[in-house]
């Protein structure tokens, strides 16, 4: 269901003397079925603005509202909500504690009370779509590697068949492959069930790669919000608040100030090779 954020503000210790406000006025309108990146250098507010979506953590003002209901009405059943938006947060397997895969994942189903069976079977369908082995349903979640842990995290999350999926650096610590098979999942994801999608990353070839649209985050303010190709625009300014555009777009730059006729708006790989393609074709 569609997110709506209206003019949100957070200050912490905000009864204290020193208040920091860490998020400012932030209006945003998330759709249904949309692959959003939220970028920021540290300290930006993009964890703390991903907190607020399923309420746990509530805003000092303005109104959140999912499914057209704010969810800061008395009478919201903010539980249901968290069943609805799941956030897996960076490094999620520190939160892996029972003995067994199958039990791990199951945790969040048994917690809406759910049957034993329908429980396992929820479990099952989620390891299945993170594409994990059958043969370690059973095994401990402590024996298995990092990519594998990850994996696990991520279908304990979707076992409570959400509707918007909210990963914060989901491929932190991960080696490349680790990296790639976790973004492909992601990805096959969205295209498969619809839901909505929000990746926090820090990288910012990932966001080009993957997603429909950028929010940047900058001192708790929206700095930009459009799709990678519009953002990565304003590489320069991105500059200025510690970010980068990927290492593609400075490429095409360069060869363009040399004369080549390339696309310069190119964000990806794939797109700066179909445009040297084609300026090798007209020589």
């Amino acid at each position: 269901m569609a997110i709506i954020l209206d003019h949100i503000n957070y200050i912490y210790g905000a009864d204290t003397g020193t208040p920091v406000h860490a998020l400012k006025d932030v209006c945003l309108d998330i759709p249904n079925g949309q692959f959003i990146g939220i970028i920021g250098h540290t300290g930006s507010g993009k964890s703390t603005l991903m907190q607020h979506l399923n309420g746990l953590v509530k805003a000092t003002s303005g109104a959140i509202y999912y499914d057209d209901k704010n969810i800061y009405d008395k009478g919201f059943n903010l539980k249901n909500l968290r069943t609805k938006v799941g956030l897996v947060f960076q490094y999620p397997e520190h939160q892996l504690f029972e003995d067994t895969v199958l039990k791990d994942v199951s945790f969040g189903p048994k917690n809406l009370k759910l049957d034993k069976k329908e429980c396992e079977l929820r479990a099952y369908e989620a390891l299945k779509k993170v594409g994990f082995p059958d043969d370690l349903i059973y095994a401990s979640p402590f024996e298995l590697s990092g990519g594998q842990k990850r994996r696990v995290a991520i279908a304990g999350v979707l076992a409570m068949k959400p509707e918007v999926l909210i990963l914060d650096e989901p491929t932190a610590g991960l080696d490349p492959k680790g990296q790639k098979e976790i973004l492909n999942l992601i990805a096959g994801l969205r295209d498969e069930s619809g839901m909505t999608i929000m990746l926090v990353s820090h990288s910012m070839e990932d966001v080009a790669e993957y997603v429909d649209r950028i929010i940047v985050m900058n001192h708790g303010e929206v700095f930009l919000d459009d799709t990678p190709k519009e953002v990565f625009k304003h590489y320069k300014e991105l500059e200025e608040i510690g970010l980068a555009a990927p290492q593609v777009t400075y490429i095409m730059h360069e060869l363009a100030a040399k004369g080549y006729k390339v696309d310069v708006n190119a964000t990806t790989i794939s797109e700066a090779a179909d445009s040297l393609a084609k300026v090798l074709a007209a020589k």
